[in-house]
């Protein structure tokens, strides 16, 4: 089978001069590159690592309108989170699902049943009351019956109420493969080395190294949009958030919770992740360089403490974390605490020159218009509808998931469970993800006993998906690296041998590219100690 989306030479960014060139693979600037050519632009976007590799597959893997917002005033933003979130589930039914989320509210609880229910009343009227469903209360023995490891003492009932779950580095990803089949030319590890500007000072382009070739490029654009999130610099506050993984059946939860933790009051999150339990999120400031943050012991003893406190029978330790791992939220310079800070976006202009910062995964592809909608004022044209609003999302085109699921359980023979992940993972694509299986002797194999993702997915990532290194596939185009406990250091060897075919590398290379993998790895999910 040919490869569905080949990576270019570094050198087809000097055919002529592009429209737009977007600098930054992840869901903003991926977001950016779709909507520019699908308006009919010439547009290139290049990423110094991998597609999501920064904030965008560090996320809580929620697209939801910003409940905790309310408490600060952000009206506007919980509105226009709460109109995408609703797009999202439709154009991306495979990526992103409806998750119910249960508040517990205790007799010491620093947001009262009445704030809660008139917080939550107007979630529902900022979402028009057209969310999956409206909120509903919970009395405390529904609440033991719905989440009966939760605490019970002091416990006055809870909350019920509807967000969505979604896949952040696919959701980037499926943005970019978008943009490549309606003609932009996307690479990743391509680094932007500087701008290049005319003698007017005017921004016409960008200097770019392959970093895997080492090979050079001048790429010459009418208009250059940054979209590097932490990397911006002096415009941005850094704002540091830690997720940690634990085995579900240590935690209990039956589903997602939204809790606030007894040390501060801060609101967290425990969701249901498979067979783990994703904990999060912290919110410290940090001078970090982005590439570098990691979670520390203090980060992870804050949510074990916290998780533990709500669950009394999980006895949480240190050696319980599966992985941690470390974000930086860019947030817009302004005064007030992280925690109050706004989380909506600004889109800055030069000549030639746009650079957006702020915003949430959630309103990306507002994000991504409001930067289109200026490209083509800077380009001098008609400002355009976006053709984002209806087009559904790389896979989305699912008239009924559920349906399709059960297509594939019947026609692959594959486990409910592997079956669902196939359509959560691809949508519509999956049929190329099972000719490969059954084109090889394993293909249709798991990868590792117990987890979801088959043998035939590592080969089709390099082929079909722009998978460039180990650690593009462990980490971003499965989660294999978040689910192991060795982040998949003991798989690599295996992930490479399957990646090789495809990308020409020999037993050489194979081992080079290991060892970058345990280096990639130790960089984003090492636990910085106290």
């Amino acid at each position: 089978m040919p490869s569905a989306f080949p990576r270019p030479a570094v050198s087809s960014l000097e055919s002529g001069q592009f429209d737009l060139l977007v600098i930054g693979g992840g869901i903003t600037g991926c977001g950016i590159a779709r909507d520019a050519v699908l308006r009919g632009l010439r547009v290139a976007l290049v990423e110094k690592a991998d597609f999501a590799s920064g904030t965008s597959s560090r996320s809580s893997r929620l697209v939801h309108g910003g409940v905790r917002y309310l408490e600060h005033g952000h009206l506007r933003l919980v509105f226009e989170a709460s109109v995408e979130r609703r797009l999202l589930l439709a154009l991306a039914p495979h990526l992103v699902r409806p998750l119910a989320f249960t508040w517990p509210v205790y007799a010491d609880a620093r947001v009262p049943r009445w704030k809660l229910v008139a917080g939550l009343t107007l979630y529902d009227a900022l979402a028009l009351f057209r969310n999956v469903a409206r909120h509903r209360w919970l009395r405390s023995g529904e609440t033991a019956l719905h989440e009966p490891h939760l605490r019970s003492a002091g416990l006055h009932g809870a909350a019920v109420y509807y967000d969505a779950a979604t896949d952040d580095s696919r959701l980037t990803l499926v943005n970019a493969l978008d943009a490549i089949a309606a003609g932009a030319t996307v690479l990743n590890h391509v680094r932007c080395d500087a701008l290049l500007r005319d003698g007017a000072g005017r921004v016409e382009g960008a200097s770019v190294t392959d970093v895997l070739t080492g090979r050079t490029a001048t790429v010459r654009a009418h208009v250059v949009a940054q979209a590097i999130g932490p990397w911006t610099g002096g415009t941005v506050r850094g704002s540091t958030g830690v997720h940690i993984t634990v085995p579900r059946d240590r935690v209990g939860n039956a589903g997602a919770l939204t809790l606030t933790a007894p040390s501060d009051g801060r609101v967290m999150f425990t969701l249901p992740a498979g067979s783990h339990t994703i904990i999060g999120t912290t919110e410290t400031p940090t001078t970090s360089a982005p590439d570098e943050v990691r979670a520390t012991e203090a980060d992870v003893r804050y949510l074990l403490d916290a998780v533990n406190h709500f669950f009394p029978e999980a006895h949480l330790t240190r050696e319980d974390v599966v992985t941690a791992w470390a974000g930086v939220r860019p947030l817009v310079q302004g005064s007030g605490s992280l925690g109050s800070a706004s989380r909506e976006h600004h889109v800055a202009q030069e000549p030639g020159l746009l650079t957006i910062t702020g915003g949430k995964l959630t309103t990306y592809r507002v994000m991504a218009a409001d930067v289109v909608n200026a490209t083509e004022k800077m380009l001098g044209r008609k400002v355009t509808k976006s053709p984002t609003l209806e087009r559904a999302l790389h896979g989305g085109e699912l008239p009924d998931v559920a349906a399709e699921v059960e297509r594939v359980r019947r026609d692959t023979g594959l486990s409910a469970g592997r079956a669902a992940h196939l359509i959560h993972s691809y949508g519509s694509h999956w049929p190329h993800v099972w000719g490969i299986a059954l084109a090889m002797r394993d293909g249709a194999s798991p990868v590792v006993p117990g987890l979801p993702y088959l043998v035939a997915e590592i080969p089709h990532a390099a082929r079909a998906e722009r998978a460039c290194t180990v650690g593009d596939v462990l980490i971003r185009r499965t989660h294999l690296a978040f689910e192991l406990p060795d982040q998949g250091r003991s798989i690599a060897p295996r992930i490479a041998a399957l990646m090789a075919p495809e990308l020409g590398w020999d037993a050489a290379q194979q081992g080079l590219e290991v060892v970058r993998y345990a280096e990639e790895a130790e960089r984003m999910f090492a636990i910085e100690p106290l």
